[in-house]
């Protein structure tokens, strides 16, 4: 190959040697190669993936066309690898799904929407999709809830609840964490680090004697119904969390309905949706903290309206001045904070 060599004497000053291989290699035998007294730029070779050499050496870099990235070669052993725009920055991250809705006639309370609590490192100038879940509809006819939808951040995929059991198909469903029991049937199961499974159901002779599951939330399980006293499950607690600078509870499951004769419906916390006692309209959970909505209760032939599941959300903090873009931006307390209520693209 074709090689310009600077020495340390006279004689060494500059060697060229030639040949046709069509590599050349600059060489300096005790100092380095210099380009500092330009104003200009140092052009690296440009190409896709596909053109990188064969036989590369340990250092080689370009610019790879198919990534939009500089990469160096680092040996055999690893090969080639990216260099991200700048160094990647450490980011804290909420990401809620929807919640599940209740179920109707002694219907079991909605699934919390599941819940992740994590951190990232993230490359500056790198576009991350951001998606929030809906919530599921809450109904009036005698079904099971309806199961929310997923959130996505960070290649991470966060569960919706699951819907609560009614009085066709009364099982409650499986989710992020899972929807109440109607009657007495199991509540569904919850998803693994994201949230918790959903009570079981009573029923009786009568009635009175029938209440709903509460639906699983992200801090704990649904409450049973309480058999003969007829007193409808209180949905699973939620997570608080401060990452949007004020203490705020996330992923409550939703409580369940249960009749007019019976003793009460049942409670949730954390953004979740209490049940209904007889057919009477059960609380939705509250928007944008994926709260199970609340089991629908009955009157004779006449049904409830089951609570809706609340929406889903995803939170981003950092320390330090704004460094993305994205979502709704605040700075509190030295910390930089993005949140999305509804999907859309975080770039760092």
């Amino acid at each position: 190959m074709s090689t310009i060599r600077t020495g340390t004497t006279t004689t060494t000053a500059i060697a060229v040697t030639g040949d046709t291989t069509g590599n050349l290699i600059l060489t300096a035998d005790t100092g380095i190669i210099d380009a500092s007294s330009t104003t200009g730029a140092l052009n690296v070779p440009v190409g896709t993936t596909a053109q990188r050499p064969s036989s590369p050496t340990t250092g080689a870099t370009r610019f790879n066309t198919t990534t939009s990235q500089y990469e160096v070669y680092t040996g055999s052993v690893i090969g080639w690898v990216s260099i991200a725009n700048g160094a990647g920055y450490s980011v804290n991250y909420l990401a809620v799904a929807g919640g599940g809705s209740g179920g109707v006639r002694h219907g079991g309370g909605g699934g919390a929407g599941g819940l992740l609590a994590s951190t990232a490192t993230l490359i500056p100038s790198t576009a991350y999709s951001i998606v929030i879940g809906a919530g599921g509809a809450g109904s009036s006819s005698a079904v099971r809830g309806v199961s929310g939808n997923n959130s996505t951040a960070f290649s991470q995929t966060i569960v919706g609840g699951g819907g609560g059991g009614g009085a066709s198909g009364t099982t409650g469903l499986s989710g992020g964490s899972g929807g109440g029991g109607a009657g007495s049937d199991a509540g569904g199961s919850g998803t693994s680090g994201q949230g918790y499974a959903g009570g079981t159901g009573t029923s009786g002779a009568t009635e009175a004697g029938y209440s709903g599951g509460g639906g699983g939330g992200a801090g704990g399980l649904g409450a049973n119904g309480a058999g003969s006293t007829a007193v409808a499950g209180a949905g699973g607690i939620g997570y608080t969390s401060i990452i949007s600078g004020s203490s705020t509870g996330y992923a409550g499951g939703g409580g369940g309905g249960c009749a007019s004769t019976a003793s009460s419906a049942g409670t949730a916390t954390s953004g979740g949706g209490a049940g209904s006692k007889g057919a009477t309209t059960a609380s939705s959970g509250t928007a944008n903290t994926g709260g199970g909505g609340g089991g629908a209760g009955f009157d004779g032939g006449t049904n409830g309206t089951s609570g809706s599941g609340g929406s889903g959300i995803v939170i981003i903090s950092y320390a330090g001045a704004q460094r993305g873009t994205g979502g709704t931006y605040t700075s509190i307390g030295g910390n930089s904070i993005h949140t999305f209520t509804s999907s859309g693209t975080y770039t760092a």
